[in-house]
């Protein structure tokens, strides 16, 4: 069953971009007092019960948001129907989620910066194979994101 607002968002590992956006959304719908269902997942299974890492702790942290809870989990068919609103990170995780998505998926797929006009089609940026700067420039995109859809899902 869909609650009537549930949110996952979707990368490929769910340790760097798709934690941090949960994240970022979970602080946001707090701060605006929005009751929501949200998780994160991968499309990929290599890091499946891992802890975020530790990069993006340490950068959520810096803005207050603790994800050291959350653990990584591969997305499920199920997902489809329990989610309302179902973001993929990149346009690769995107077609993977399309292809994955059983018949009776009713979850809306999109991509997340697609919330934001100035970013519509982009990725949000992967920092795994970066430093410190990477986790900040993707903690700034997926935050900015997350306020959008906070105030797209407030607005109906």
């Amino acid at each position: 069953m869909v609650s009537p607002k549930s949110v996952l968002f979707v990368c490929l590992g769910n340790i760097c971009r798709s934690p941090l956006a949960e994240g970022a959304f979970r602080a946001a719908a707090l701060r605006a007092g929005l009751v929501v269902e949200i998780d994160s997942a991968g499309t990929g299974g290599w890091h499946i019960g891992d802890a975020p890492d530790p990069r993006a702790q340490t950068e959520a942290a810096r803005h207050g948001v603790d994800i050291t809870g959350l653990r990584a989990r591969q997305v499920e068919r199920a997902d489809f129907t329990r989610f309302s609103h179902i973001f993929a990170l990149d346009e690769a995780n995107l077609a993977d989620l399309r292809r994955l998505a059983p018949s009776n998926a009713t979850a809306q797929l999109m991509l997340l910066m697609d919330l934001l006009p100035d970013a519509a089609g982009q990725s949000v940026a992967d920092p795994y194979y970066g430093g410190p700067e990477d986790f900040a420039q993707t903690w700034g995109e997926v935050s900015a994101a997350a306020e959008a859809l906070v105030a797209r899902l407030i607005q109906g």
